[in-house]
Parts: C-alpha cells; structure tokens; sequence
C-alpha cells in the first residue's frame, strides 16, 4: 500500500498555490518533520495538497480565502469559533452530505450530532463572517473537501461536488461569489 504522505501535489499546483500568497502575506512554513509530529498527535494524515502547503509555503496567512483573518495556521481556531468541546482532527467526520439541521425538526441544539460535526474529522482554515466557519474534511469518504459550517447547520462548498483545498483557493482568488 502506497503511503497517502509520498503523493506529492504536482509543482503547478505548488506554483499556483505561492502564487496564490505573496512572500510578504506568509506565515513560516512548518516542514515536514512538524507537520508529521502534528498529524502522528492527531492521529490523522492531512490531504494533499494542504499538507504540502503549511510544510513547504505557509502555515497561515493574513490573506486569503477566509473572510476574517485570513488562512488560519494549522490546529489554530478563529476567535469567534464555538466552544463545543475538544478538537479532534483524526476522528471519522460524521457526515456524508450537507445538513441544515436548523430546518430538521428533529432535532434540537443539544443534539451531539452538532458538536460532532464542528469538532470531528476537520481542521479550521478560517471564518467567513465570524459565523461561518471553513472547514477541510481531514477523515471520511469525503476527505480533502473543504465544507462550510456555522449555526444553522454543515455544506460542502460550493455545493455536493465540494473543491478541495487548491479549487478553494483558486475560487477566492477569482474574485467570484463562494455560491455561483
């Protein structure tokens, strides 16, 4: 079985991706022994080629896709984002679809199904309107998406067929609304 960590994005990806953050906009890059010391912690190996990204580019930046504060560095969490429980990268992200649980009168805000979906199987690359958090899919079948979740419930963005970390980035840099 060939190990997920010897996949290494093409170098046009790279390029785009340095492009996509100025010099002067990067947080330092982790390097690799980091960032597996990290994922060995959280038990969970980060989807290329965000992986790569925070190893070799940037860990964070005051730019980029998400609307407040930028790309959040690795395991860091906006300020604004709920306390509903520890983090937990590695365990499996508990959905497979979008779900507006505001809308699903089944349920009510104490549902467990809540704090999992904020807390399991992800990591925060930032908050939109400080509501509205960005979320890669680090477990799962849908693992490497990027998903949306806020209050009122979780969607992969923009829609079922969700970008994965480089479409997010090119989505931003655009220009074009998160929806069209």
């Amino acid at each position: 079985m060939t190990d997920i960590r010897d996949q290494r994005p093409a170098e046009a990806t790279l390029e785009f991706l340095r492009s996509a953050f100025p010099p002067e906009w990067r947080e330092p890059p982790l390097g690799h022994e980091a960032v597996a010391g990290w994922e060995q912690e959280n038990g969970v190996i980060l989807p290329e080629p965000y992986r790569t990204f925070i190893a070799e580019i940037s860990n964070g930046s005051g730019l980029g896709p998400a609307g407040d504060g930028g790309l959040q560095p690795l395991g860091w969490l906006p300020d604004t984002w709920p306390d509903l429980g520890p983090r937990q990268p590695g365990e499996p992200f508990p959905l497979e679809a979008a779900w507006p649980w505001e809308d699903d009168e089944s349920v009510d805000p104490e549902d467990p199904r809540i704090d999992a979906a904020f807390n399991r199987g992800s990591i925060v690359l930032g908050s939109e309107d400080g509501q509205s958090f960005w979320l890669l899919l680090t477990t799962g079948p849908r693992r490497g998406e990027v998903w949306m979740i806020a209050d009122v419930g979780a969607v992969p963005a923009p829609g079922d067929q969700a970008w994965g970390f480089e479409e997010w980035v090119q989505r931003w840099r655009t220009g074009n609304d998160w929806w069209d």
